[in-house]
């Protein structure tokens, strides 16, 4: 395996990490802040502290009204939109039928990506995907059943703005803009889409306890924005876009682990099952790039 092999691999790792800590975080946010403005801050906080870190390293500013409008549909389908989707959706449909129907972005991405850059997958490549995706399976439905309403439709719109977010994200980056710039700006048009919520934002913030200003600004800064600066990063050096997205597979694993450690939530069979099976089709996946390179 290359050293190209080896970061493409830890960016992912570290992007699916940091993006799956959403789940028990944003429980214990949720117990202060409203969905909505949760969403707000979560943007604008990383926004700030991105748009200070930009300026230290002296990022380039847009200037084309193409890619302008590229940072803006970034920004719509990664955080502002995405969110606002996301968080309607969960008012009305159960955690297992969101999750299952989020855990299909990857395959969609795979999909797409096949169509608008080329990008073949081959047999070993649709197995491992397949693996790990029965395994999301095994830990969502273990112990629960799919509830159908109109929350779905929400959740699943909301997954397809997650798949667009990769394509935008692939393209931007074959475009020479750095991750910090994707990310940057990215959550600054989601704050500015989200910005009807910021006077109840700023309210509910003013009134949150220490507890829950250390859980908001670690959503902001690490789930937010490591989580998506890796993914970016990771996106810039891979071969091809499931090389990273691929890793995704493994949020409901390292959520429900999560979950366990921080929240006390009880672990089953089906957590051991399912991991077993992501962990082989991530395996499977990176011999399978690991192979085609020799």
């Amino acid at each position: 395996m290359t050293s190209g092999n080896i970061k493409t691999n830890l960016y992912g790792f570290l992007a699916v990490f940091f993006l799956a800590t959403s789940f028990p975080f944003s429980r214990i946010a949720l117990e202060q802040f409203s969905p909505y403005a949760l969403g707000f801050l979560r943007c604008a906080l990383a926004a700030i502290i991105f748009i200070i870190i930009g300026k230290y390293n002296k990022i380039s500013v847009p200037h084309r009204p193409f890619d302008i409008l590229l940072f803006f549909l970034s920004g719509a389908t990664g955080f502002g939109a995405y969110l606002f989707l996301f968080n309607k959706g969960m008012q009305t449909v159960t955690s297992a039928t969101s999750s299952i129907i989020t855990a299909t972005s990857p395959i969609m991405t795979a999909c797409a990506a096949a169509l608008l850059y080329n990008e073949k997958i081959s047999k070993l490549g649709i197995l491992s995907i397949t693996a790990a995706f029965c395994g999301v399976l095994v830990i969502i439905l273990w112990s629960g059943i799919l509830s159908i309403n109109i929350g779905v439709l929400w959740t699943f719109a909301a997954t397809v703005l997650t798949t667009a977010y990769n394509l935008l994200n692939r393209t931007l980056s074959r475009m020479k803009y750095n991750s910090i710039e994707i990310v940057t700006y990215g959550m600054f048009f989601g704050a500015l889409l989200l910005a009807p919520f910021s006077v109840q934002g700023i309210h509910e913030m003013m009134q949150a306890d220490p507890k829950h200003l250390g859980t908001l600004f670690f959503l902001s800064f690490a789930t937010s924005g490591l989580g998506y600066f890796f993914l970016t990063k990771g996106m810039q050096i891979a071969e091809k876009t499931t090389d990273i997205t691929n890793y995704l597979f493994a949020g409901p694993l390292i959520a429900t682990i999560l979950g366990y450690v921080i929240l006390g939530e009880t672990l089953n069979s089906g957590t051991l099952i399912g991991g077993i099976l992501i962990v082989i089709g991530i395996v499977l996946f990176i011999y399978k790039g690991a192979v085609q390179k020799e």
